[in-house]
């Protein structure tokens, strides 16, 4: 299972304390109560040709999950197991943002839809587009299937890296895909903060992990 998940992401990574996070996720979604589910939530304006956020500006209309999935009991679980997730990823790794996307056919077009996330507000949706791909790290991974790791952004692009700027406090950022029983790329996470060499190896054990687990809530 972890093998499989590097080599599908190219990812080079340690398996045994992959594994061990992995346990301990386990242990966690096992003992920890489930948290209320945030069917909304509020949304950045966008700026010019609508690819990234204008901070401080929000919309004034809350987006809603309603509006593109089932408000049913099972869906419930599942959300709730996600946000779940998200705590501990915030509790394990201090990350500043992290969100968890689901690839989702939408009237316009297949998107990546947010599902559960912490940090600012942010874009609910991302065309799985080529197009759209050259200035999102999310949209590049969902379609590459390649995980993206990136320490020092400032770094990155000197060296002519693909980077669209949202928020100039992002100094590191990963992006990995997730992958269903039959090895599609289903959806992806997103993580940032705001200092350069965030992502050790001990904090890329714990995304991969909950990379593994994720994909059985996804609705």
């Amino acid at each position: 299972m972890i093998s499989s998940y590097l080599k599908q992401a190219q990812l080079s990574a340690n398996p045994a304390l992959i594994s061990t996070e992995l346990e301990k996720l386990d242990l966690h979604l096992a003992n920890t109560a489930l948290p209320d589910v945030c069917w909304e939530y509020q949304i950045p304006e966008l700026g010019e040709g609508g690819a990234c956020n204008l901070f401080g500006y929000l919309q004034d209309e809350p987006f809603k999950l309603t509006d593109y999935i089932k408000s049913d009991e099972q869906t419930q679980f599942k959300l709730a197991n996600l946000h779940s997730i998200v705590s501990y990823i915030e509790q394990q790794t201090g990350v500043d943002w992290y969100g968890i996307y689901q690839s989702t056919n939408t009237p316009e077009g297949k998107q990546l839809l947010k599902l559960a996330y912490h940090g600012a507000p942010s874009r609910p949706l991302f065309p799985l587009t080529q197009a759209f791909a050259a200035g999102s790290n999310n949209v590049q991974v969902a379609l590459s299937h390649k995980g993206r790791i990136i320490n020092n952004v400032e770094a990155y692009l000197s060296q002519g890296g693909e980077y669209y700027t949202c928020d100039p406090k992002v100094k590191s950022e990963t992006c990995l895909p997730l992958f269903n029983a039959q090895n599609e790329c289903v959806g992806i996470v997103d993580a940032e903060a705001f200092k350069n060499d965030f992502f050790d190896e001990k904090t890329l054990a714990v995304l991969i992990a909950c990379c593994i687990k994720i994909p059985h809530f996804l609705v």
